[in-house]
């Protein structure tokens, strides 16, 4: 099944990105995958720190995982697994950091999954984040795209965007 676009939202401001990652972080379940697309500095790792703080209802230490790869967070219904896959030389080094287990049970949400190649699951909901305006650093443009599935459980977070 093609992706296609679902929603485009702006945002001027962190506020507004945490407020946005906190709507996806309300329809999130087991053996979804996130595949963060965007430019260094887009600000990928500024959604996923909003999306962590919100499923865990505080304000958690959320660094990058540039450098380990991958960082776990557990909450009572799955764990996140945090994935910046920029550093991967090889798609198939993705499997010794127990990628497919995340898969199974997991919410996986990966910075630069085109590294993944024909291993990413063609299940996934592609945020694009594009920076708007060169006078304001905090400003995003977030572009979602998914299957079927995926436009159905964003239909809330796309109709408040629309109303």
């Amino acid at each position: 099944m093609a992706h296609s676009l679902i929603l485009q939202s702006e945002v001027r401001s962190l506020a507004e990105t945490a407020a946005l990652a906190e709507r996806v972080s309300e329809i999130l379940k087991p053996g979804d995958i996130i595949a963060l697309g965007g430019t260094l500095g887009a600000g990928k790792t500024a959604f996923v720190r909003a999306l962590v703080r919100a499923l865990a209802r505080e304000e958690i230490d959320v660094p990058s995982p540039t450098y380990n790869l991958l960082l776990t967070y557990d909450f009572d219904d799955f764990c996140l697994y945090h994935y910046d896959l920029y550093r991967l030389e090889a798609p198939e080094e993705a499997f010794e950091l127990d990628i497919d287990e995340a898969f199974d049970s997991g919410v996986s949400v990966i910075e630069w999954p085109d590294r993944l190649g024909r291993y990413l699951p063609e299940s996934n909901l592609r945020i694009e984040i594009t920076a708007e305006d060169a006078g304001n650093s905090e400003a995003r443009l977030f572009s979602f795209y998914g299957d079927d599935q995926w436009r159905r459980r964003l239909g809330d977070i796309a109709e408040r965007q629309n109303a």
